[in-house]
């Protein structure tokens, strides 16, 4: 989900590796987030294969209390007009290098075992507490928020970087600022 709607500089990061999927799924970036929603692309023989039942049954029959609901399609719809009206699937493009490079000033900072960047979606990896992973990213994370007035999510022990489309130069700069931070008082 992540990788969807321009965040590593394409619709998806199917369409930057050059991979054509048998089924798409995507949610959250189709309207900002704006209220819950999501779907699937299904190639079409896939499609098809499911299309195949009597005419009286639902196929691909899997609950629909939410389908197509008016307020997501029009969020979904204003957000598509946005990120075309925007370039912002370009601007992340042109924000790759500085990102990663931002991302990488990272590295070599005590407890960081991996840092990796992606369009502008960053990964890093903390060494975890002895017996209790994920404690550490855990306390980065409220350290972040509380601290530094920025939100980052986790996995474990790792910190995941994924600022909003259009965020700033200025702005990345300052976002690694305050995680080198917290890192440095989580490592302590």
């Amino acid at each position: 989900m992540i990788t969807g709607f321009g965040r590593i500089g394409f619709a998806f990061a199917a369409e930057r590796y050059g991979v054509t999927p048998d089924l798409l799924c995507f949610a959250k970036g189709v309207n900002n987030g704006a209220v819950p929603m999501g779907g699937v692309i299904a190639r079409q023989p896939i499609y098809d294969a499911f299309m195949q039942g009597p005419e009286h049954a639902i196929e691909l029959f899997h609950g629909y209390t939410y389908s197509a609901h008016p307020l997501a399609c029009a969020a979904g719809l204003a957000a598509l007009d946005l990120y075309r009206d925007e370039g912002l699937f370009d601007r992340a493009k042109r924000l790759e290098k500085p990102f990663a490079d931002a991302a990488m000033t990272l590295k070599g900072l005590p407890g960081v075992l991996d840092v990796r960047a992606i369009g502008i979606a960053a990964g890093i990896d903390l060494a975890p507490r002895s017996g209790v992973p994920g404690e550490r990213g855990y306390e980065a994370m409220d350290r972040a928020f509380h601290d530094e007035d920025l939100v980052i999510r986790i996995t474990g022990d790792t910190l995941a970087i994924a600022p909003p489309l259009i965020v700033t130069e200025a702005q990345i700069a300052e976002i690694f600022e305050k995680v080198g931070r917290v890192i440095r008082a989580v490592m302590s």
